[in-house]
């Protein structure tokens, strides 16, 4: 059985956190917590928040065990861009485009 979480619109680019994301897939849920746990990049948090949230969802809506649960799939999906101007010289602007990211995590209790 699978169980799934997302975060969307999390204020970070999905470049950022897709090579984290590619580290947890395929590993047991303690062994994802563990890398996510110990990383210290901002993306660490909001992947170890999501990973939560999806063993919370396997545990209350279907009454898995979290210690039988890996992570299926992982990903970190582009979200809508904020635009923005930064004033530059002679009255002009520069467009700035602030990134966020949808975070996608699959957990599966198969082997």
């Amino acid at each position: 059985m699978e169980v799934k979480a997302v975060t969307r619109n999390v204020r970070i680019s999905a470049s950022k956190g897709r090579d984290l994301a590619r580290a947890v897939q395929g590993k047991s849920l303690a062994d994802a917590l563990k890398i996510v746990d110990f990383s210290p990049r901002k993306a660490a948090g909001i992947l170890a928040r999501t990973l939560r949230s999806a063993a919370a969802n396997a545990s209350h809506n279907n009454k898995l065990s979290p210690e039988l649960l890996s992570v299926r799939r992982c990903t970190f999906d582009e979200g809508a861009s904020m635009r923005r101007f930064w004033p530059r010289a002679r009255g002009s602007a520069s467009p700035i485009e602030k990134q966020t990211s949808h975070v996608t995590v699959v957990l599966t209790d198969e082997k």
